[in-house]
């Protein structure tokens, strides 16, 4: 009975685990909607030659010009005067993927910056060192100076995500191409004042960097290179860039890189000293900025955890910006779309353009002038602002200690920036002002009037907030002001100078589509808003009246109104805007939907509180109109349910608008709410997570008007599609931990004298909750907790990171018990097939229509009694590790893997077909005798079943025994040996797997030459040849070591395996799987040391039984 419950977990575990893989291979293959603009161009690449010997000819560079016109490409090299670029493809890129960005960069050039508009700029934070610069007199350029000259390396599409040797190789090549760029332009220079030709500017003397994916990583690398020249490099943009660690962290070599770079980036913002501490020079990296631009949820193949900065590069020198925060973009897109994706690439080129200096037509020399730039052209107002519209207690405590050190008996005397004066409405258009005397306020036209609110009337009873949608655009289609109340100011100024507006605190928001007007004069659906403008109590301190002016219908500055126009604005508490959304409320909606309901007169800006991050769970939210305000207009209450009600609410009810905030990503905007699934790129549950990346705050802004039915429901394909893509580092690290725990279970059986379990009875075994889940996956989370309070470091969300570790570890115990069966399945078909082909055979050798076959075998026997041929034949271990070290050696790793596999294999297979047919013999000596004869009624049979497990139920054959102990039969002492070198096989299989995709960039690789392998990687994949040949037989698991100095010692292999088992867990805990790998390398090296040991001490180890203990009976 308790194998049969072992089993049932067993499947139930297996079907768990492919129903997860199903739904998220179809949430992943689901196609996606991104809204991206396409890019179209008219390239012509010009190939940059080089006569000089250092250039490796597998690579190239190539200089990009926009134009369908046949140019002269030596006559362009000389015309080169505009600031260079260089573009860095990624894994498996090409340099034509250069052209999107380049193409737009010229039309941005010759179209001049962007229209200006008058909302809320972003600026540098605290933390950015944006309170401790000045740049009063610092401001986008009017117009472009100089031009970009795009160039792109050629890396012929190698796979550079796989190998750490092409990183490095790509990293040298691309500091060569920076040295040749730079000494173009000098040569370009030259050249046109030798031709008397008209020179201004100066020559550049640094290069911007553009990588895109695996091409980012690059450029960082070559920042640091010992090669590259001083101040070479200053401006580093990435997109799509994994600067944390790999996208595929399973090569160790790969792993290592990245660890050294990312060291190095932390050392070179550190002041250079002295031992003593004395001060040498400045950071060796102050003038590089990066910023990396990552594609968000939808980008499969880069998280934005990966494309983080954070303990890289510090906040004064760089920052991470999500594309659905990114100032008139707000959409996420592949990992490819984020080069063509016109939203984006017109919005980098200009951002580019914007970092020249108009006065010597190159980059900014000053760092933080570059940052200021990349502030203000990528983050939108609204993002840099969220946290305070959501009043967070890090918000609330900041308001609270800067208000403690101001005086409260006047108004804030601080002025945001005036609309300009060019901008002005015909003073005779407002021509009579309303009053508002509800909290709430609507425009639903362009009828140039003025609102007042009165502050101290309408803010009363907790509304101390005020948010306003709208559509139209500050400045020059609506206005704000704060007005004292006459006679209580604490200053002397004049009324009108007292005045504030505050209209560029308004903060765009992309809108959905406007409503198209059936027919002139009809009247059309409510617009939907364009932006936001929010006022916490603080910045109406010591203010009466709120006014909002709007503008008159005629046209503005030539351009025409829009087709609706619109504005909501309320007084309102944030309090009662609050909805928290519990985890078993987000649970139940898995199966079940959940709906919530917002009454008429809600407040306009509603903060749902997810408890479990969106990033993990992404929830379809659904928003339906249910009544909007009818009753209260006086229309019957009969009617406001019919069809004709319900289209008048479309006319009533703005579109709503839902804005998710992740501390990962960042900000995502989703206009026109109907029914989204709303996903955060956030990496909730990870050791390094924050607390705040375990909730998602989500906030709607609706129509206070109307109410609304709202319906959350979770998808399970895309939670599934999240969960691997967010954990499939830690569920690799994870699955190698349970093969360790597997094969400690099997060395601990031996020592207590059992027989060996099956690789999948020791994984169950392990998934028992008191006697081996808790110590072998529980204690190392709570350790790993106990080292972060040790080492001063914030703890993760302690609730999920729990939870999502466990998870994956079963996910893992799972995905290693189909790998088992997988496995058994062959060997058992492999076992069958050779047992039924050597009994045929058999039968076959007396034909004589089979003369010519004997007699070919009996020639090939003559090449078998070679002597070289018999010394092999005598050696197979020696053969085997020797081969399998040169392979991994000098042509790669995983083909040494690859043979250890095969000898691996070979031996269970023969253990296996020894077994089944010393099963067969002893069912036909039983058949021969009488089953109730007195000297077999303890007899013994086996069976083999295809769970790995099996049963005894034949007689034992003692004589066909290869063990000294005669009480040890021949078909156990197979078995044992099977079970034994299929979890070797296991072990190794994973580790060949890891090199796998290592081995598609060899091969890609083979036609241009292959150098030899890392060091790193052949050293490993040897510690782990010798762990497959020292750890051959059973009888090794145990070593007896001793010595005149040190008494006789027992060294158990199953401790090793423990150690090797949590150091592979916290690979997984730490996203680092390839350090498992330096676990599998150190059990070989341990193994290999205790067995020359053993010899050198003389103690030979015997394939004995006899000091074991057995209950086996005859």
């Amino acid at each position: 009975m308790p194998g049969f419950k072992a089993k049932i977990r067993i499947g139930i575990l297996i079907i768990v685990v492919v129903g997860i893989c199903l739904a998220a291979l179809y949430g992943l293959l689901k196609p996606i909607s991104n809204g991206c603009v396409m890019t179209y161009m008219y390239p012509t690449y010009i190939p940059i030659s080089s006569s000089e010997s250092i250039s490796p000819v597998k690579y190239g560079l190539y200089l990009y010009h926009e134009g369908w016109k046949k140019i002269d490409f030596k006559e362009h090299l000389k015309k080169l005067s505009g600031v260079p670029v260089l573009f860095i493809p990624g894994n498996g890129g090409s340099f034509k993927q250069v052209r999107s960005l380049a193409a737009e960069s010229d039309r941005a050039y010759q179209n001049g910056p962007l229209e200006r508009t008058f909302y809320q700029e972003a600026s540098l934070r605290p933390e950015e060192g944006g309170a401790d610069i000045n740049l009063s007199g610092f401001q986008l350029p009017n117009q472009y100076t100089s031009r970009l000259d795009w160039f792109a390396v050629d890396l012929e599409g190698e796979h550079s995500a796989m190998d750490g040797a092409i990183l490095e190789e790509h990293t040298e090549y691309v500091v060569y191409a920076i040295h040749k760029i730079l000494d173009q332009y000098k040569v370009s220079y030259d050249a046109r004042a030798r031709e008397g030709s008209a020179v201004s500017g100066n020559v550049p003397k640094s290069v911007i960097l553009v990588g895109h994916s695996m091409g980012g990583f690059v450029a960082r690398a070559a920042v640091i290179h010992p090669r590259l020249r001083k101040s070479a490099v200053e401006t580093v943009l990435t997109l799509s860039t994994p600067h944390q660690s790999p996208p595929v962290a399973l090569q160790p070599s790969l792993g290592h890189y990245f660890t050294r770079v990312n060291s190095e980036w932390r050392e070179g913002y550190k002041v250079q000293t002295t031992n003593t501490g004395r001060y040498v020079s400045d950071p060796v990296l102050s003038h590089v900025v990066v910023v990396s631009i990552s594609g968000a949820y939808n980008d499969y193949q880069v998280r934005s955890k990966l494309t983080s900065l954070d303990d890289i590069v510090p906040p004064t020198h760089g920052f991470m910006i999500s594309s659905t925060a990114m100032k008139n973009v707000w959409l996420s897109m592949e990992h490819q779309a984020i080069l063509w994706c016109n939203q984006l690439v017109v919005q980098v080129s200009h951002t580019l353009l914007s970092l020249i200096d108009s006065r010597t037509g190159q980059p900014f020399p000053d760092t933080q002038k570059r940052l200021a730039v990349f502030a203000s052209m990528l983050r939108s107002g609204i993002s840099r602002n969220f946290d305070w519209m959501m009043q967070l207690p890090s918000y609330k405590q900041s308001i609270n200690a800067v208000q403690n050190t101001k005086e409260v008996t006047g108004p804030v005397l601080h002025r945001p920036v005036a609309c300009p004066a060019n901008i002005h409405w015909n003073e005779g258009g407002l021509d009579r002002d309303l009053y508002i005397q509800k909290n709430e306020v609507t425009v639903l036209a362009m009828d140039g009037r003025r609102r007042w609110l009165d502050i101290q009337k309408l803010g009363s009873n907790g509304r101390s907030h005020f948010v306003l949608v709208t559509n139209l655009e500050p400045c020059s289609g609506i206005r704000l002001h704060l007005w004292p109340e006459k006679g209580k100011s604490a200053t002397s100024l004049p009324l009108n100078d007292r005045v504030v507006e505050v209209t560029s605190k308004m903060m765009r928001i992309p809108s959905g589509p406007a409503p198209r007007q059936l027919e002139p004069g009809s009247q059309t659906e409510q617009a939907p808003p364009s932006a936001v403008f929010w006022l916490g109590p603080e910045d109406m301190h010591g203010f009466r009246f709120l006014t909002i002016s709007v503008a008159p219908r005629p046209t503005v500055s030539g351009r025409p109104p829009p087709a609706a126009s619109m504005a909501v604005g309320q007084f309102f508490n944030p309090e009662e805007g609050n909805q928290e959304l519990s985890p078993w409320f987000m649970l139940q909606s898995t199966y079940s939907q959940k709906d919530l309901v917002l009454e008429e007169a809600h407040p306009l800006a509603v903060k749902l509180s997810f408890a479990i991050s969106l990033g993990l769970l992404p929830a379809t939210l659904s928003l339906k109109t249910v009544s909007c305000g009818i009753r209260n207009s006086g229309l019957p209450e009969e009617e406001a349910g019919d069809l004709e009600s319900s289209r008048l609410c479309k006319l009533r009810c703005f579109p709503p608008v839902a804005l998710a905030w992740d501390d990962t990503s960042g900000l995502h905007i989703y206009p026109n709410l109907n029914s989204e699934t709303i996903v955060v790129d956030s990496s909730p549950a990870h050791w390094s997570s924050t607390q705040q990346s375990e909730k998602t705050i989500v906030l709607l802004l609706v129509d206070p008007h109307c109410s609304y039915k709202s319906s959350i429901s979770i998808s399970v394909s895309a939670a599934a599609s999240r969960l691997l893509l967010l954990y499939s580092p830690k569920i690799v690290g994870f699955s190698i931990a349970v093969v360790f725990f597997a094969l400690m279970r099997q060395t601990y059986s031996w020592d207590l004298d059992l027989r060996i379990p099956s690789m999948l009875t020791a994984v169950e075994s392990n998934l028992t909750l008191l006697s081996h889940l808790f110590p072998l996956a529980i204690l190392p989370i709570f350790f790993s907790l106990f080292l972060s309070l040790l080492m001063s470091q914030p703890l993760p969300p302690i609730a999920s990171f729990i939870g999502i570790s466990l998870i994956c570890y079963i996910f893992a115990n799972g995905f290693i018990a189909i790998l088992i069966l997988i496995s058994h399945l062959v060997f058992f078909v492999a076992a069958v097939t050779h047992i039924f082909i050597k009994t045929r055979w058999q039968m076959w050798e007396r034909n004589v229509c089979l003369f010519f076959l004997r007699w070919f075998v009996n020639r090939s026997s003559s090449f078998f009694s070679l002597k070289v041929v018999r010394v092999l034949r005598a050696n197979p271990v020696l053969v085997t590790s020797l081969t399998a070290m040169v392979l991994a050696s000098l042509i790669h790793p995983s083909f040494g893997l690859l043979i250890l596999l095969f000898s691996h294999f070979l031996c269970c297979h023969n253990a296996l077909c020894s077994f089944l047919t010393a099963s067969c013999r002893g069912q036909e000596h039983n058949e021969n005798f009488d089953g109730n004869s007195e000297g077999y009624k303890g007899s013994e049979r086996m069976t083999f079943k295809f769970d790995g497990s099996f049963n005894r139920t034949f007689p034992s054959e003692d004589n066909c025994s290869n063990s000294p102990d005669s009480s040890k039969s021949f078909g156990d002492t197979q078995l044992d040996l099977f079970h034994h070198r299929h979890g070797l096989l296991i072990l190794h299989l994973l580790a060949t797997m890891m090199f796998a995709p290592s081995v598609v960039a060899w091969f890609q690789r083979l036609a241009l030459g292959e150098s030899l392998p890392w060091l790193l990687d052949s050293v490993l994949c040897i510690g782990v040849i010798l762990h497959g040949i020292c750890n051959s037989k059973p009888e090794f698991n145990s070593f007896f070591l001793s010595s005149a100095a040190i008494p006789i010692r027992n060294i158990k292999l199953y401790f090793i395996y423990l150690i090797a088992g949590y150091w592979s867990y916290f690979s997984g805990l730490t996203l680092a799987p390839y350090r498992a790998f330096y676990a599998m390398g150190a059990v070989g090296v341990i193994t290999f040391a205790l067995r020359m040991s053993s010899r050198w001490n003389g103690e030979k180890k015997e394939v004995s039984y006899n000091s074991r203990k057995h209950s086996h009976r005859h």
